[in-house]
């Protein structure tokens, strides 16, 4: 059996957590290829590593002394090396730093520094080969990853490889220049490595113990997910939960990998484990609850729209020429409503009312700000008689005010728009009818 096991930065943000992932690692064989993220914070107030760096190269980039900047950073490598008790030097490393710095590498070049050298330590302390992602993920020249380029030459390095320390964030382009993911990225190269050598399972390490059905600021003590799929994940991410990047789910997926979302902290909880289908029943009836505010709507009216050929074509037509997304698209007979954040919208407010009118003549065309959606997403609901009722039901009685339903014809999951100030209420009424009412 064979598992990718990525940590986190908060899980490797001193020598203390490092040990940590480190008996996590040898408590099972199976955990042969590790992926590290950058430190991260060490307390509250503290600052990222990777943050460290960008502050560094920009001082380097203004013609500055960037010297006490990159002392700090290597400190913060050494108090983790001292702490590990390691032999292992990282001065030739630092002086090819400083002097990519000074030829102004690139700002991806110095961020991803803090996941090269935290690599280079993990490796250190396991015994492990260490593997430079630059030789193994491969970049296009838009930023996108080369799967095929990737899958091979990660099939290469690593075969007759035992074990291996991979680091996350980075990877380079066909001309050797050093590109990096967006925030959180470390989780896509885990999930390039899973696909690369179709590992067992892909466990993400971090420092909470996997998804919960809603958000812990708004709920107290919301249960965790056991099993989710990854179209509810899809689903949960897009509307704001975060614990996985977005990405890091599509190229496991299409090999079968599982991904167990784990807490280095409590290494005995089981987390989240995340799966392309299963026959386990959900616990409840809805596996998560997501949502957010700053959204606004436009809604048109007009008699007979619906015998207009290309009227909906029309209107969208209107969003694309103000580089506006929409959200939603609920309709009616003569109306059409589309849901955008407030923010993309509110300084083409005017162009966008003026296009409307110019390309499909409405009968009148009304606006509402201030507005938040929420996803109310299960398997579980499909099967399930009266989910609606009763998710409305728990609405009114909180007094929340319903301004939009749209649900999917997957039936996995509903949309709801509330009022910016109903969102925590109806967040928490959700969550009271469908789980606390079943425990």
């Amino acid at each position: 059996m064979k598992k990718i096991v990525k940590f986190g930065g908060s899980s490797l943000a001193n020598a203390e957590q490092f040990r940590k992932a480190g008996e996590i690692i040898r408590s099972d064989a199976a955990r042969r290829f590790v992926v590290p993220s950058a430190p991260g914070k060490r307390y509250d107030g503290d600052t990222k590593v990777t943050d460290l760096l960008y502050r560094c190269y920009e001082t380097a980039e203004k013609g500055n002394d960037f010297d006490n900047q990159l002392k700090a950073i290597k400190e913060r490598f050494y108090e983790i090396i001292r702490g590990l008790n390691l032999e292992l030097s990282l001065e030739e490393d630092f002086r090819e730093i400083r002097k990519n710095f000074e030829n102004l590498a690139g700002r991806e070049y110095a961020a991803s520094r803090g996941e090269y050298l935290n690599g280079r330590i993990m490796a250190a302390y396991l015994g492990y080969t260490f593997i430079d992602a630059k030789d193994v993920v491969r970049f296009r020249e838009d930023g996108s990853v080369d799967m095929d380029g990737t899958d091979s030459l990660m099939e290469n390095a690593l075969t007759g490889i035992e074990s291996a320390v991979v680091p996350g964030f980075y990877g380079a382009d066909d001309t050797g220049h050093v590109r990096t993911f967006s925030r959180g990225g470390s989780d896509i190269t885990g999930s390039l490595v899973a696909r690369a050598i179709c590992a067992d399972m892909y466990e993400n390490w971090t420092d909470v113990s996997g998804f919960l059905v809603a958000d812990p600021r708004i709920v107290d003590n919301p249960v965790p997910i056991e099993t989710i799929t990854y179209r509810e994940l899809r689903e949960l991410s897009y509307m704001g939960a975060t614990v996985l990047h977005e990405d890091a789910i599509f190229p496991v997926r299409k090999r079968g990998i599982p991904i167990n979302i784990r807490n280095t902290n409590c290494p005995d909880d089981p987390g989240t484990l995340i799966v392309e289908s299963t026959c386990k029943k959900p616990r409840y009836v809805i596996t998560g609850i997501a949502g957010k505010k700053g959204f606004c709507s436009i809604n048109i009216e007009k008699s007979m729209m619906n015998s207009e050929i290309g009227f909906g074509r029309r209107v969208l037509q209107v969003f694309e020429d103000q580089q506006i997304s929409f959200e939603h698209i609920p309709s009616g007979i003569d109306t059409m409503t589309v849901y955008v954040h407030q923010s993309e919208f509110e300084d083409k407010e005017q162009q966008v009312i003026a296009g409307i009118h110019r390309l499909v003549q409405p009968d009148f065309v009304e606006m509402e700000s201030d507005l938040a959606l929420i996803a109310v997403v299960g398997r579980g609901m499909k099967s399930t008689r009266g989910t609606a009722g009763r998710l409305f039901s728990a609405l009114a009685h909180a007094n929340v005010n319903v301004k939009m339903i749209d649900q999917g014809s997957s039936e996995l999951n509903i949309i709801i728009g509330v009022e910016n100030r109903d969102f925590e209420a109806a967040v928490k009424a959700v969550y009271d009818i469908f789980v606390l009412t079943q425990i």
